[in-house]
């Protein structure tokens, strides 16, 4: 195959094809996930989504208002450093690789802390050994990270499937047109619910009051505003990426459909 050969040249040819008939939809290129650069952006992402979820154990707060030591005009949690660039990759794999591939990034991602969830609680039960005196910092850290889990996973499946179904679906009707559209849309929309489920199932009795619904706020706003900084950066990553991903075709959306993978 030629991948130099364009998206818009194939798709005459093959939007009679019966798998484009039965699938009832646009097909516009993906690549394989089984290309040559899949499986680095995976690792990538499940390593982001790890780091950044234990990272945001800690409550960070900045700028206090007036003289209460408990109020703040911004309230963050650690994860804030790292998460949005895991809606970024999000964003590449679900661009360059499609609806199929970025569920197989969620469901990797979901048992990566699943995984480090049942580790972290095997080594605050187990004994310390001697000279060890750091096992209350440690539970006070990690002990805590269950509930982080429980949160992320929650807001992170429903927002990561939201995100990646959006941007498909939004391809499938504009093509490899205003990609900044779907990009912006997709992030709108997954960051939204991962941003509402995560807060309320970690912090929520845990920041008081109002600075819970500032805390809220603040991590919607700030995830996009990430996006939209780092906008012109993912687009010539994905660039990158489908020039190099020789598999890049609507041939690969064809034969998704085929076997029945349809968004």
């Amino acid at each position: 195959m030629n991948a130099e050969t364009t998206p818009e040249s194939r798709e005459p040819r093959l939007a009679s094809t019966p798998s484009a008939q039965t699938a009832g939809a646009r097909l516009v290129a993906f690549a394989s996930s089984r290309g040559r650069y899949y499986a680095v952006v995976l690792a990538f992402f499940c390593v982001a989504l790890l780091v950044s979820n234990i990272s945001a154990t800690k409550v960070i707060a900045f700028f206090p208002m007036g003289d209460s030591p408990d109020s703040y005009w911004i309230v963050a949690d650690g994860g804030a450093f790292l998460f949005p660039f895991v809606y970024i990759m999000g964003d590449v794999i679900s661009e360059v690789y499609g609806f199929a591939a970025a569920r197989k990034a969620v469901i990797m991602g979901f048992i990566t802390q699943l995984g480090a969830s049942l580790v972290f609680l095997l080594v605050i039960v187990a004994p310390p050994g001697p000279g060890y005196d750091g096992q209350e910092a440690f539970e006070a850290v990690l002990g805590f990270y269950p509930r982080i889990v429980a949160a992320s996973l929650a807001g992170y499946c429903v927002g990561q499937m939201l995100n990646a179904f959006v941007l498909v679906r939004i391809k499938r009707r504009m093509g490899e047109r205003a990609l900044w559209v779907r990009l912006l849309g997709s992030t709108g929309v997954g960051e939204a619910a991962d941003t509402v489920i995560f807060c309320t199932v970690a912090f929520a009795g845990v920041i008081p009051g109002g600075e819970f619904f500032k805390y809220v706020l603040f991590g919607f706003a700030y995830k996009v505003a990430v996006e939209v900084l780092f906008l012109p950066v993912t687009q010539v990553v994905i660039r990158w990426f489908k020039k190099r991903e020789g598999t890049y075709s609507v041939e690969t959306d064809a034969e998704r459909m085929a076997e029945g993978a349809r968004v």
